[in-house]
């Protein structure tokens, strides 16, 4: 009987090869001095999957062991019912289970001389055909009658495929079956938990390796910094991750060198991204776009325009053609400062490079010459959009809106509305906000009625900032009774009233003295589990202080410093000048 201890090893022996995505199961598998696996199609089940594989090898004898057609269904249809019977409550009977060990002995006398690589493949075709209950029981099986010696490579296989199905728990309980974790199972547990976004646990799973002496790769390393990346970590995480691998005395390679620099960046550290930037240069080689996007952008948010411009013009140099996101990053970065014509300049460079400004280019504009006070650069703006074939969204409309109520225009915000339809856009609930903010500031009580009751016929449930814009507006008209209305009107519509709620509401409460209604407005809003802030006692001190209630104002201070808050010199300031003046 030609067994498997007679074969040689069907993987690679490099421990750290499991990184390469697995390959979903080939119907021609070439590997080295091994023989050519090929596989039909059989049903197995209410599914379709491949347990028929043929071994072939080009220069095989016909009646040799790598000649044979090896049919899996009676062997999964076996463990099927097996695993089915022991979870059911039901117990069999001696004579059956003495026919099931005589199936299963069968069984492992007709599959004793399969390869092992046809075992791999056929535990990656029943993970990637999802049927991860089948995959673990044949791993299980195999291993109970020691059909393969390769069980850390089995093991590895499925619990890449668990953490693939989101299945972290799982993997890690397959992994104590194990007696000793070799670096297969190490690497597909840290693959599993970088995938899961758990970079913790990758973390100490490096370190658990180096305290066994198992050396680990850049690999490992990509993996659980692309992780931190997605879990927007502090740089110090990324700092202590570095301080490993110079323990582990692993030189960063170009792959390694990208992701640490997107994380950085991505974690506003340009410095070390800067760091890496240079090791990765130095080795010849350049980053990703997308990596140089996310550099450009940190660097552009501390303010950092010039070190943020040259970075962009190295994109050109190494071979990489700038795209629409690129060039925003840069801009995002000018506008951030307020630079009008280096702005302008950088849009310029982008029409000459044959880059169409986009959706985002246009809205950065936007922001600067509204933040600029240039509301005709802005309007001529969107000319420009609807002639380049780009439409603007409802935000765009929303900070020509915000511009115009700044400047004391609120009349423009009709104007803005019928451009805004003319466009074919549809205001939402954020353009309604700052459309009723603009009447409510302008004192146009009725304009901010209507544009609620708009916003109601289309469709739109308000939010907070809805609710608390439209108190305001009561409120500042003196409508003290309506505005108490709306906030009852506002808790039975299921949206529950936050901190600044209750500030506008005291606030109003106090300017009408209206003391009790402060006091329980105050009790209302703990009894909501809100918390007064800053603006709560600066407002109490105020409506306090031109009251003449001086007692109160004082006390309300050493409240204020009890819980932590500090009064800001104008609180006095104000106090004083009210002390002052009665």
């Amino acid at each position: 009987m030609i067994t498997m201890l007679l074969l040689p090893p069907q993987f690679s022996t490099n421990p750290f090869s499991l990184y390469l995505p697995l390959p979903s199961f080939s119907l021609q598998h070439p590997p080295p001095r091994l023989p050519l696996l090929s596989a039909v199609s059989a049903t197995h089940g209410s599914s379709s999957t491949t347990t028929t594989i043929t071994s072939t090898s080009p220069s095989a004898d016909p009646n040799s062991l790598y000649a044979r057609r090896w049919d899996f269904d009676p062997l999964l249809n076996y463990l099927d019912s097996t695993t089915a019977a022991s979870s059911s409550s039901s117990s069999s009977g001696n004579d059956n289970i003495c026919k099931l060990d005589a199936v299963e002995a069968r069984l492992v006398e007709e599959y004793r001389a399969v390869p092992a690589s046809l075992w791999h493949s056929l535990l990656k075709s029943l993970c990637s055909s999802s049927r991860l209950a089948s995959a673990s029981a044949l791993v299980t099986w195999i291993r109970k009658h020691n059909l393969c010696f390769s069980y850390h490579l089995l093991y590895s296989i499925l619990i890449h495929s668990l953490s693939k199905s989101q299945k972290l728990y799982e993997a890690f309980l397959l992994s104590h079956q194990l007696d000793a974790m070799s670096p297969f199972t190490y690497n597909a547990l840290i693959g599993a938990c970088a995938r899961n976004n758990d970079y913790e646990k990758a973390l100490h799973l490096l370190s658990e390796m180096r305290r066994l002496g198992i050396h680990s790769d850049p690999i490992n390393y990509s993996l659980v910094v692309q992780a931190c990346t997605r879990a927007a970590v502090d740089p110090r995480v990324l700092d202590r991750l570095c301080d490993e691998l110079r323990e582990d005395g692993i030189e960063p390679d170009a792959r390694l060198c990208n992701d640490l620099i997107l994380a950085f960046s991505k974690a506003g550290d340009p410095d070390r991204a800067l760091f890496f930037l240079s090791r990765i240069q130095g080795q010849g080689l350049s980053p990703k776009t997308a990596t140089y996007v996310a550099l450009i952008s940190a660097l552009g948010n501390f303010g950092r325009t010039d070190e943020a411009e040259a970075v962009f013009h190295e994109i050109g140099e190494s071979g990489l053609q700038p795209r629409a996101r690129t060039f925003n990053a840069l801009l995002k970065g000018f506008v951030k400062r307020g630079l009008l014509d280096e702005a302008e300049g950088v849009v310029s460079e982008m029409e000459r490079a044959g880059v169409s400004p986009d959706e985002h280019t246009y809205s950065l504009l936007l922001d600067l010459y509204t933040g600029a006070g240039r509301q005709e650069s802005a309007r001529i703006l969107l000319e420009e959009m609807e002639a380049s074939n780009v439409r603007p969204n409802s935000y765009v409309f929303s900070r020509l809106l915000a511009s115009y109520r700044d400047a004391g225009e609120w009349q423009m915000a009709f104007s803005v509305f019928r451009e805004m339809r003319k466009a074919g856009v549809s205001p939402d609930r954020h353009f309604y906000n700052v459309m009723m903010d603009t009447f409510g500031r302008h004192n146009c009580l009725e304009h901010a009625v209507h544009t609620f009751d708009k916003m109601l016929s289309d469709g739109i449930r308000p939010d907070n900032v809805t609710w608390n814009t439209l108190i305001n507006c009561h409120c500042k008209a003196g409508q003290h009774d309506r505005a108490l209305e709306l906030f009852r009107e506002m808790k039975e519509s299921g949206c529950a009233p936050c901190t600044t709620t209750f500030n506008i509401l005291i606030h109003s409460s106090g300017e009408q003295g209206r003391w009790d209604e402060l006091e329980s407005m105050l009790g209302e809003m703990r009894s909501e589990g809100l918390l007064p802030n800053i603006v709560t006692y600066t407002t109490l001190v105020d409506v306090y202080g031109q009251s003449g209630r001086f007692k109160d104002a004082i006390e309300c201070l050493e409240v204020m410093k009890a819980t932590g808050l500090k009064p800001s010199p104008s609180m006095y300031h104000a106090l004083v000048n009210a002390y002052a003046q009665k």
